[in-house]
Order: structure tokens, then sequence, then C-alpha cells
């Protein structure tokens, strides 16, 4: 599956696909992370960051040696270190690809997931299956200050870190906003997401974090690589001891994603999801 030209071109991204009946792990296209790393000067062999991209997959259904269909939720979590992400559309068809498939069990089709989605990402892909109604997927809130009520004007919707300085003032806070909003690489639909900054370090001016927000308005990228641009610009420009930068993308197509990407130590809060997703 990863002997394919690293292009978008050919990813099925905007192009009309017909579903699949039978399973199909040859539908998963694979892109090399490193493409968009470069220009933030990110190495792969030098990570300035640790993190992982969660799913959720809200339309996985397979059926059993009877015939007969499960479902379930599934929770997956692809670590930033790997060389390549997955395309959202290939791995909603792959998915899309168990539903005439015959299972002899859930562990057997979490134990095929995680040997797939490992050989596409070129690392170790944790998979967990979960109960339509299961408590773990219930609706929260983010933790921290909400920021989106700040009465500021905005006039410039492209990614600058000018708008980010910083105060004398060493402090420990955890920010949040449900402003955020870039649109897709290929398609140009819509992502919409809240994002959540957990630092320590000098007093971020909030009118300003939040106008540097906001610019990722008509910023076309994947939802990883806008939470990495967003991580190295606060660190260049905030020099905060630790930080942690999350993003909760909305589900589209029966997925979502939440990357997230934090100094070495630090861990996001308890698994969770919001409203929108």
């Amino acid at each position: 599956m990863n002997d394919r030209p690293d292009s978008l071109a050919y990813a099925p991204l905007g192009r009309e696909s017909a579903y699949p009946e039978q399973y199909d792990a040859g539908l998963l296209y694979p892109i090399e992370r490193a493409v968009n790393r470069a220009p933030l000067g990110i190495e792969a062999g030098a990570l300035p960051f640790v993190g992982e991209d969660e799913w959720h997959a809200f339309e996985l259904s397979w059926l059993n040696a009877r015939g007969k269909p499960r479902v379930a939720v599934a929770r997956f979590r692809l670590p930033a270190e790997s060389p390549r992400l997955i395309e959202s559309k290939s791995w909603k068809l792959y998915l899309n690809s168990y539903n005439q498939s015959r299972f002899a069990s859930p562990a057997a089709v979490r134990e095929q997931l995680e040997k797939d989605l490992a050989e596409a990402a070129g690392a170790p892909v944790s998979v967990e299956l979960f109960g339509v109604d299961a408590s773990e997927l219930m609706p929260q809130r983010l933790p921290g200050e909400c920021i989106d009520e700040l009465d500021i004007a905005i006039d410039d919707y492209t990614p600058s870190a000018e708008p980010l300085v910083v105060g004398d003032e060493i402090v420990e806070e955890t920010l949040h906003s449900h402003l955020l909003k870039s649109n897709c690489p290929v398609t140009g639909q819509p992502d919409w997401g809240s994002v959540l900054i957990r630092y320590r370090g000098p007093r971020i001016d909030r009118e300003g974090l939040l106008r540097y927000l906001v610019g990722y308005r008509q910023h076309q990228d994947f939802h990883e690589h806008c939470v990495e641009h967003i991580f190295c610009d606060l660190m260049a420009r905030a020099r905060p001891e630790r930080l942690l930068v999350l993003a909760r993308y909305v589900r589209r197509g029966g997925l979502d994603i939440s990357p997230w990407r934090g100094t070495l130590g630090e861990i996001p809060p308890t698994p969770l999801r919001l409203a929108r997703q």
C-alpha cells in the first residue's frame, strides 16, 4: 500500500469513489509527514515535540461468523513520530470495506485494524473498540478558560505569529478556543475545531493569541500540520518551559481527529470528546 506516488494528486480525496464491498487494506493512502514539516524546520530524527493523532470512527461495522452485522465506535492513536499520516477519505473507504466482510470476533477486527494501520503509518497504531453507548464516548468540556468572548477586531485570516506577544510574568495556565477553523488542502471544505493550549512560561497576551488562532480561518492544511504549526509558533514566540497544544476537530464523514503535540513529559487531559464531535 506504500508504493504509490507520495502526492495528494493521487489521493482519493476530492475524487468520486466507489464504496468497496469487501475488506481491502490497499485502500489506505499514506502521506509522508516530512513534506509539510520541512517548511517549519522540523527534521524527522529530531522532532521538537511528542504527541499523537487521535481519531474516532463512528461508522465501523462488520459481519460476525454467521453473517450478522456488528457495529462499534473505534478510537485510533497514531504516534506523532510515525513517518506517515493517513489521508482521511482513504481511511473512510478502508473502514467501509469491513461492512460486508466476516470476522470471527471483535478482537479479530481490532487486530486487523492495528496491522493494516501500522503498515500504512510506519509505526504501531493503538486501536480500541467501544459499544455505541459506552460512557467513554459521552461529550465533555475542555478544561481551562475560554478566550472566545474577548472583544477584538480582526481583519487578517492568514496564519502569522506576529500577534503572539508575552509579558514578564511567569504563569501556568490552560486556555481554549472554539473558533479554530482551517480548510482541507484538496477540496477546500471547512474543518471546524476547538483548540486547547496549556503552558508554563511568560504570560501570553490573550487577545493576541485569539487573533493568531483566528488567522487559520482561510488556511489550507491537514489537521495534524495545523497543530504542529501552532506548537512551533508558540515555542518560538513565547518560549514556554512546558507546552501542550491539542485540537478537537468536528466529525466529518464519520471520522473526527484530535491531534496533540507537547513538550517532553506533557500529556493531554483524559481522552475526551466535545459536543460537536
